[in-house]
């Protein structure tokens, strides 16, 4: 069964198979991110460049966020719009983001990739520190892009923290009048506390995040001198500590476990979703666990894809530093949109 709900062959995380040198999870995420891969994708700069308009969105609370749009030239008329959603600390600007949009460009669809708050140059926005339940206002922003007048699917596909909140949003979207055709997860967040204690025990990925997380709150505590963003008592603190601060400080959860249990999609959160959805990742994912994978319980519109390679995020097909994903996700939408129309929804 695919995506749509109709029959057909569409390519499997089990289709991925990595020449050898890639079959390590550490070196798939860290070529993923790397400046490697960064210079294999100087070509499809050129391309962003030529079709992308910056935008800054008002959203409820008069929050702003940052979004940039890029209009397909390969066909007559676009096949669809594709949001992408970066994960934490990443931005419109990351690599798997910006190679998935030059891919789907060529495809004919337009490409809308969101910058969550305080992401990518974002700090001055609003002063308000960013934290992943901030839901309202990532939904509100993705309901005005897709509302906007335009021929075919209209899809969201995000990665890690961003396939948290895209898993989040397609929960709510037919409640909130949000069009979506489909969504796909990347090596989702899906229990932010095993999360977190998978990175206390990576030391690379948690130097990794904390060297980009305390750059960020730098960034802000300078734009907005009057809030206690990084006091200098905060820059000794690990993540979990760091974590539990901002959160007293800034939110009403009131302890670091209801803040984390608050974008948490573990066990049945999920069973209510009704937009089609997949959940694309990898056995070997060493930031996201994948026992909290096989403990979900899904309701039929949702397809659970395990792959035995790819890292966090990666997927990584060989030298050229294509990903698995880019094609993975063209099946797919290929397979909503030809559809027949008023096709039933498994989870209607």
């Amino acid at each position: 069964m695919n995506a749509s709900g109709q029959p057909g062959q569409l390519p499997r995380g089990a289709d991925f198979l990595p020449p050898r040198w890639l079959r390590n999870a550490h070196v798939q995420s860290v070529l993923g991110s790397s400046p490697i891969r960064r210079l294999r994708l100087r070509r499809g700069d050129q391309v962003l460049a030529r079709t992308t308009q910056t935008e800054i969105l008002t959203v409820s609370g008069g929050v702003r966020l940052q979004g940039f749009l890029s209009r397909q030239q390969a066909l007559r008329e676009r096949r669809g719009l594709v949001v992408l959603l970066h994960g934490w600390e990443g931005s419109a600007q990351s690599n798997y983001i910006r190679s998935s949009t030059v891919s789907l460009l060529a495809a004919g669809y337009d490409v809308y990739r969101l910058n969550f708050r305080d992401h990518g140059d974002s700090h001055a926005l609003n002063p308000e520190p960013f934290h992943s339940c901030r839901l309202d206002e990532v939904a509100s922003a993705i309901g005005e892009v897709v509302a906007r007048p335009g021929p075919g699917v209209r899809a969201l596909a995000g990665f890690s923290l961003g396939g948290n909140f895209a898993l989040r949003v397609a929960r709510i979207a037919p409640a909130n009048g949000i069009m979506l055709d489909y969504a796909l997860a990347v090596c989702p967040v899906i229990d932010p506390a095993h999360g977190l204690r998978q990175l206390e025990r990576g030391w690379l990925y948690h130097a990794y995040f904390m060297r980009k997380w305390r750059t960020s709150l730098r960034r802000k505590q300078a734009l907005f001198p009057h809030l206690p963003v990084l006091r200098s008592t905060d820059t000794r603190l690990g993540m979990r500590d760091l974590t539990r601060t901002l959160v007293e400080r800034f939110t009403d959860f009131g302890t670091l476990e209801r803040y984390l249990d608050g974008y948490s999609l573990a066990g049945e959160r999920l069973e209510t979703l009704r937009v089609p959805t997949t959940i694309l990742t990898a056995a070997d994912d060493p930031v996201v666990p994948v026992a909290d994978f096989h403990a979900l319980r899904l309701p039929p519109c949702v397809e659970l894809d395990i792959a035995a390679h790819g890292g966090h995020c990666a997927f990584l097909t060989g030298m050229g530093m294509r990903s698995f994903v880019e094609d993975y996700l063209l099946a797919r939408l290929e397979a909503v949109a030809s559809a027949a129309p008023g096709s039933a929804n498994p989870c209607s």
